[in-house]
C-alpha cells in the first residue's frame, strides 16, 4: 500500500483564526479517548486537548493533558512560538511557524519553519491506551536550539464547561526522568515523560487564567476558563536529533512498553493492515482514506468494564461505535445505521459480530438502547427506531458474511423484538391493530432520528405514524419471515404475514400525499397528517424490503433531488417550508431549532442513492457524481473524516461534529457502491 498523505499548506492556514471555519484534527484510540485540536495550535473548544482519557465509569472521558505551549529558543537568546503566535492571546493573527500540515495514515504531522531551522512534529495514540506520543524531529538546522514543552491541565470531564473550577491544587512528584501530575485523588494521575539525550525539567508552577475558547464562545457555552501548569521540559536539539514527550493515564510499565519509534511503526502497521483488510475498491485513494476515518469510531468501551467480563466469558470481545467526536457516546441508531460502512466494506466483520452481540445483550421491553450517557453503564432506551434498525444491520451483516451460526443465535429474541412492538412497549411505541402500521410518541419525547430537544421542548416530536419508522418496521417483518423460513420452515413464519400485507396495503393507501406528489412525512399525528418533505420517505424506497410500490418510487426519489439534495447530502426539510432554517449556527437552542428543520445531513446520502439507483439502477456513474464533492471537504473543517451537518443553504458551511460516524460510514458505503 502506498502511503496515503492528504496535505494542508500554509496558504490554506491564513484564514485560521475564526473559530467556526478553523480546520481541525483528530487522533482515536480505540476506546473512546482522544487528542484533538486546531490545525495551527489554537485550543478553541473544551475537547480540544492533547489527552482525553477514556476512563472506567463514573469516570468517563477526561481532559488530562490540555495543552503543549511550544518554544524555540535559539542561541542568541530569542524565542519563537511553533503554534499560534500564543495560546493565551487570541489577539493577533499569526499562525506561528507552521509551513505545513498533513494526515499520513490519518496520522497528523506539523511542519514548522524559521529562517534557521526546520522541525517536525506528530501526535500518535497507541491503540487501546491512554497515552499520547508528543514527537518532534528537527529536519534541518545550523546551529543548535533549544525546545521548550509547557504542560498545562485543567482535570475535568472533558463534557464540563472550560470555566469548571478546580477541585484543588495540582501536585507535581518527580522521581529521576518520571514525572505525575494529581488533583485531589478523585482523578487519575497524569505521567509525564521525555525522551531526548539532553532534557531536562524547570519546575515554574503557574496558574494561566482566563483563556478564551474561540467556538465555545460562537457556540453560546461558557467560554473562558483557566490552567495550571506546572513548569516546562526543555531539551537542546541540532539537525536530524528527536524527542517526544509522552502524556499517560497508564501505569509506568505500560508506558514503558513502547518507545515513540516503536509506538510509530506499530500505528502505522495497524493502520496499514487496517487499508489492507478492506475491500479492494476501498485500498486505495479517497475510499483508503475514508477507511482509516471510519477505524476511528469502532472501540472497545472503556467505561463498562463489567460488560466487558461478560462479553469475553461469552467468547466475543466488546465492541461499539462512537457516534460522533467530541462530544457523542455510542447511540444504537447510529450504530445500526453505520455498520455497514463502518465494519463491512472495510473488512471488520468480527467487530461487526461483535458490535451485534453487544446490542443484542442490551435488548430490553423489545428495544435496543438509544444512548450510552458519559460514564455511565446503563442505556437510555427512548428510540422508536434503533431496534428496527438493528434488523437491517443484521441483514447487511448476513449478506457480507453468511453467518448462520450468529443467526440461529439471534433468532428467538428477534421474534421476542417483533411480539414485543405488536404488543406495546415503552413510549407508546405499538402497532395499531387497525391498519398494521406502528404508531410511536410520548409527551416530552423525541423518538425518531429527528430528535432535537432544548429543555422541555421538543422540536420535531412526530408523534403519530412516521413515515421511516413504518418503512423500517415493515422491512423488519420481512426480513424476520426470511430468516423464520430459511431456519425453520414456512409454516413457522406464517403468522407474519398479516402484519406484512396488512402494512404494505395500509402504507400504499394513507402515506401518499396526492397534492404534493411525495409521501407525507407523519400521519395521524397530534395535528394530523403531516405534508412536510422531508427526506424520511426515501427508506420506504431505499430499504432491502421497500414499502412502497414501485409506481411511485420515481415521483418521490424526483421531488427528493429537486427539493432536499445539495453536494453534501439532504436537507432536513423542504427550503419552502415555513419552518425552514438556512443555517446551522447561534446557541444551542437556535441550533437545535434548526437541527432538523433545513440543515443538510451528510449521512442521508446513503439511502438517497440507494433508492436513486433502484429507479435508475443503469445510472451508476451519474450516482457517483453525488458523493464527489465530499473529497473538497476532506480538507476542511476536521481534515480527513467528515462532519454531521452542513447549513442548508450555499455555500454549505459544515457543523456539528467534526468526524460523525454515520457521515463518513454512508459516503464510504456509497463511493464504493458506485465507482467504476
Amino acid at each position: 500500500m502506498s502511503e496515503l498523505i492528504r496535505t494542508v499548506t500554509d496558504k490554506d492556514l491564513t484564514s485560521e483564526r475564526e473559530a467556526e471555519r478553523s480546520r481541525e484534527w483528530l487522533v482515536t484510540n480505540g476506546l473512546g479517548g482522544y487528542a484533538s485540536g486546531t490545525v495551527v495550535g489554537m485550543m478553541t473548544r473544551r475537547y480540544h486537548a492533547l489527552l482525553v482519557a477514556a476512563l472506567p465509569s463514573p469516570l468517563g472521558r477526561m481532559v488530562m493533558l490540555n495543552h503543549l505551549i511550544e518554544n524555540v529558543v535559539m542561541e542568541d537568546g530569542s524565542s519563537i512560538k511553533l503554534a499560534a503566535d500564543d495560546p493565551f492571546d487570541h489577539s493577533s493573527d499569526n499562525i506561528g511557524c507552521i509551513a505545513e500540515f498533513r494526515l499520513e495514515q490519518g496520522l497528523p504531522v506539523w511542519i514548522y519553519k524559521t529562517s534557521e531551522i526546520e522541525l517536525e512534529k506528530r501526535i500518535i495514540l497507541p491503540h487501546h491506551q491512554n497515552t499520547s506520543f508528543i514527537m518532534y524531529r528537527c529536519l534541518t538546522g545550523a546551529c543548535n536550539f533549544e525546545l521548550r514543552l509547557r504542560p498545562a491541565v485543567h482535570f475535568r470531564s472533558h463534557d464540563a464547561p472550560v470555566n469548571a473550577p478546580f477541585k484543588g491544587r495540582y501536585a507535581v512528584k518527580i522521581m529521576e526522568d518520571c514525572y505525575e501530575l494529581s488533583g485531589d485523588g478523585s482523578e487519575p494521575v497524569l505521567r509525564l515523560h521525555l525522551y531526548g539525550g539532553r532534557g531536562s525539567f524547570v519546575v515554574d508552577g503557574n496558574r494561566i487564567e482566563q483563556m478564551l475558547y474561540r467556538a465555545e464562545e460562537y457556540r453560546g457555552y461558557e467560554s473562558a476558563g483557566g490552567l495550571w501548569t506546572p513548569g516546562y521540559f526543555k531539551i537542546s536539539l541540532s539537525a536530524g536529533e528527536k524527542a517526544t514527550l509522552v502524556a499517560s493515564t497508564e501505569p509506568w510499565e505500560v508506558l514503558f512498553a513502547l518507545a515513540p519509534e516503536e509506538a510509530l511503526i506499530a500505528e502505522k502497521e495497524r493502520r496499514r493492515l487496517l487499508v489492507e483488510s478492506a475491500i479492494p475498491k476501498a485500498r486505495s485513494g479517497p475510499a483508503a482514506e475514508l477507511v482509516l476515518s471510519a477505524d476511528q469510531f469502532i472501540i472497545a468501551p472503556a467505561g463498562r468494564a463489567q460488560d466487558e467480563t461478560r462479553a469475553r466469558a461469552a467468547g466475543f470481545e466488546m465492541r461499539t461505535v462512537i457516534a460522533g467526536y467530541h462530544w457523542f457516546t455510542d447511540w444504537g441508531r447510529d450504530t445500526m445505521i453505520s455498520l455497514e460502512g463502518l465494519t463491512l466494506v472495510t473488512g471488520r466483520t468480527s467487530d461487526a459480530s461483535a458490535i451485534l452481540r453487544a446490542f443484542l445483550y442490551y435488548l430490553r421491553d423489545g428495544l435496543i438502547p438509544n444512548m450510552f450517557p458519559e460514564g455511565q453503564n446503563k442505556g437510555l432506551y427512548h428510540t422508536a427506531d434503533a431496534t428496527l434498525w438493528f434488523f437491517h444491520a443484521i441483514d447487511r451483516y448476513l449478506s457480507c458474511t453468511g453467518d448462520r451460526g450468529t443467526l440461529k443465535l439471534f433468532l428467538p429474541k428477534l421474534k421476542t423484538i417483533i411480539k414485543d412492538h405488536l404488543h406495546g412497549t415503552r413510549f407508546n411505541i405499538r402497532v395499531d391493530h387497525a391498519d398494521g402500521l406502528l404508531n410511536q410518541g410520548k409527551e416530552g419525547y423525541q423518538l425518531t432520528w429527528m430528535d432535537a430537544k432544548v429543555g422541555d421542548w421538543v422540536v420535531t416530536p412526530r408523534r403519530g405514524k412516521a413515515v421511516e419508522i413504518n418503512a423500517l418496521w415493515y422491512n423488519a417483518l420481512k426480513l424476520l419471515h426470511s430468516w423464520i423460513t430459511d431456519e425453520e420452515g414456512e409454516h413457522e413464519a406464517a403468522y407474519l404475514n398479516q402484519w406484512i400485507d396488512k402494512a404494505y396495503t395500509s402504507f400504499n393507501e394513507r402515506f401518499w400525499y396526492d397534492k404534493g406528489g411525495y409521501l407525507y412525512d407523519v400521519i395521524d399525528g397530534e395535528h394530523g397528517d403531516d405534508p412536510a418533505c422531508r427526506p424520511n420517505q426515501l427508506f420506504s424506497i431505499s430499504l432491502h424490503h421497500p414499502i412502497l410500490d414501485g409506481s411511485r418510487w420515481q415521483a418521490v426519489v424526483t421531488k427528493v433531488r429537486d427539493r432536499l439534495l445539495t453536494p453534501f447530502g439532504l436537507r432536513s426539510l423542504d427550503p419552502g417550508h415555513s419552518d425552514y432554517k438556512s443555517r446551522y449556527y447561534g446557541d444551542l437552542r437556535s441550533r437545535d431549532a434548526a437541527y432538523h428543520q433545513g440543515t443538510v445531513w451528510a449521512w442521508l446520502i446513503g439511502p438517497f442513492v440507494d433508492a436513486w439507483l433502484k429507479v435508475y439502477p443503469d445510472q451508476k456513474k451519474e450516482a457517483h457524481h453525488f458523493v464527489e464533492s465530499f473529497l473538497s471537504h476532506l480538507n476542511e473543517k476536521c481534515v480527513g473524516t467528515i462532519a454531521e451537518v452542513f447549513d442548508g443553504d450555499p455555500p454549505f458551511h459544515p457543523h456539528g461534529c467534526v468526524a460523525q460516524a454515520w457521515s463518513v460510514a454512508e459516503v464510504l458505503r456509497i463511493w464504493l457502491k458506485t465507482a467504476e
